[in-house]
């Protein structure tokens, strides 16, 4: 089936385009002029809905999603100071994330292009993270950064439910060349989190007490929070071990009644704890470490890459974005870290890849037969 923009919409050089996001907890809608100018990013967020839950309930996700699509949508076209007349384009995140939560926003986006008689187009969620930081307010007076002399990249998408490397030859073809074994770097701070008693989202809170206590950081390695190095050659990441180090700094070693009963015999005192302030700025340290060092194989193993880009949530963490600049620098890269407004999951990184898309949309197929997809692409 193929819609194209009918004779009412607006024609010329530049193209508007309404993204829609809602892969997890967060109803979101953006429109953007010319694949990289926001005109308006509008985000509804769950956090109070799953606070109690300290982590997203998947039921409560799509239900919200479904009061909240058309408000958000309202309110990013009346931001933009445009019409559903002017928008030319429709993109919608539809892969990964959670089946429900995505189910509801492919429906609305096919349904509102059907019913505008306009094109609509499906994005990769975590591709996007990678594009977002070509991105720039429609108020923002200076040019953005030609694309072209960016790549080849290397991308790198860390985030609640993603810690992944990616060999980027354009903003559109990213191949996937490395992820993490088990859990994601974003679920590990907030698994911490919640280990300290952090108020929720969690890794937005260890981020402000790390930061708070650095000083009072211990060496990782010497002091038994891991950097997984897990091979010589690997490119691959793990954090459950370093999330485990955690668990046991602030609350202990587990122990046995029997083994418990046999130190006490012996007259040895309670394992050593260590207080939240220190665990959070400890972990923090070793979870930056592991990034820059995995970073670092990669660019040794392609070294015709020009330029870094990063994205998703995590992106967002002071002392990452920090030793990502230093990593950089000496190796005389650029890094390309998207805003802080669109670090965590937003729309208008939906809207700009997707005008990137439409226009090799000979390339990706018919976009009316794709549906959402819960599992990652490559």
């Amino acid at each position: 089936m193929t819609v194209g923009p009918t004779s009412g919409h607006r024609r010329g050089a530049r193209r508007l385009v309404l993204g829609i996001e809602t892969s997890c907890d967060e109803t979101a809608a953006s429109v953007v002029e010319d694949s990289r100018r926001v005109r308006s990013n509008i985000i509804a967020s769950q956090h109070d809905l799953h606070a109690e839950y300290r982590g997203v309930v998947p039921e409560i996700a799509s239900r919200a999603h479904a009061e909240r699509i058309t408000p958000v949508v309202r309110g990013a076209l009346e931001a933009a100071g445009v019409s559903l007349t002017e928008i030319e384009l429709i993109a919608v995140g539809n892969r990964p994330g959670l089946i429900g939560s995505l189910l509801v926003g492919v429906a609305a986006a096919k349904g509102l292009a059907l019913s505008l008689g306009i094109p609509f187009i499906a994005v990769d969620h975590v591709h996007a993270h990678l594009y977002a930081g070509l991105l720039g307010r429609d108020c923002d007076p200076a040019p953005l950064r030609p694309v072209e002399e960016l790549f080849p990249a290397l991308g790198l998408v860390i985030s609640g439910g993603h810690t992944s490397l990616y060999l980027c030859q354009s903003p559109t073809r990213c191949t996937r060349i490395a992820g993490t074994i088990d859990d994601a770097i974003g679920e590990a701070y907030d698994k911490v989190a919640a280990i300290l008693g952090l108020p929720f989202p969690g890794g937005p809170s260890l981020d402000r007490l790390a930061a708070a206590h650095a000083a009072a950081a211990l060496e990782p390695d010497r002091d038994g929070f891991p950097i997984a190095r897990i091979a010589p050659d690997s490119l691959d990441f793990s954090f459950s071990g370093l999330k485990t180090a955690a668990l046991y700094a602030y609350r202990g070693v587990p122990e046995s009644r029997r083994v418990k009963d046999k130190r006490l015999a012996r007259g040895e005192p309670d394992p050593v704890t260590r207080p939240a302030a220190q665990v959070a700025a400890t972990f923090q340290r070793a979870a930056v470490a592991t990034i820059v060092l995995k970073l670092g194989r990669a660019l040794e193993r392609y070294p015709h890459c020009r330029a870094l880009l990063v994205g998703g949530g995590v992106s967002a963490n002071s002392l990452l974005r920090s030793e990502l600049e230093r990593l950089a620098a000496e190796r005389r890269l650029p890094v390309v870290l998207p805003a802080l407004e669109y670090c965590l999951d937003n729309a208008a990184m939906i809207a700009g890849l997707g005008s990137a898309l439409w226009l090799e949309r000979d390339r990706i197929g018919d976009p009316w037969s794709t549906g959402a997809v819960p599992t990652t692409g490559s």
